[in-house]
């Protein structure tokens, strides 16, 4: 495939792995999500390199968090953002490709625990 003088374009605006990382971290704070854990899938995905888990504090909270996410992701060159679960507001999931973002309420967060099933026997977890 051909590279034309606007994928270039695209390529050397678009930021990095970790600086899209460091910005979807940055968004949730600043929106006041909670409990933000860190999953390092590097070696172990070939989907991702990231998974972030946050909770927001009511389904308006949650659907906030993640628009707002996006809407940073968008405006720093990251087009192919996929989102889902934006009507309902209890689980929004982003993916920008190389971080997948999950933003739960509490009692769904509880119930499908995301981190144990990633985290299990590994040491690649942190809590922000």
């Amino acid at each position: 495939m051909r590279k034309t003088a606007a994928d270039a374009v695209v390529s050397e605006t678009r930021p990095g792995i970790e600086e899209t990382l460091e910005l979807i971290l940055s968004r949730l704070e600043d929106m006041k999500a909670e409990d933000t854990v860190t999953i390092d899938l590097r070696g172990k995905s070939a989907f991702s390199d990231y998974m972030v888990v946050t909770t927001g504090r009511s389904n308006r909270h949650v659907g906030a968090v993640a628009e707002n996410v996006a809407k940073s992701l968008k405006e720093t060159g990251i087009r192919k953002i996929h989102i889902e679960g934006l009507p309902n507001c209890d689980w929004v999931l982003i993916d920008s490709g190389d971080v997948i973002v999950h933003v739960f309420r509490p009692e769904v967060r509880e119930f499908y625990n995301l981190e144990r099933l990633w985290m299990q026997n590994t040491a690649t977890a942190k809590t922000v």
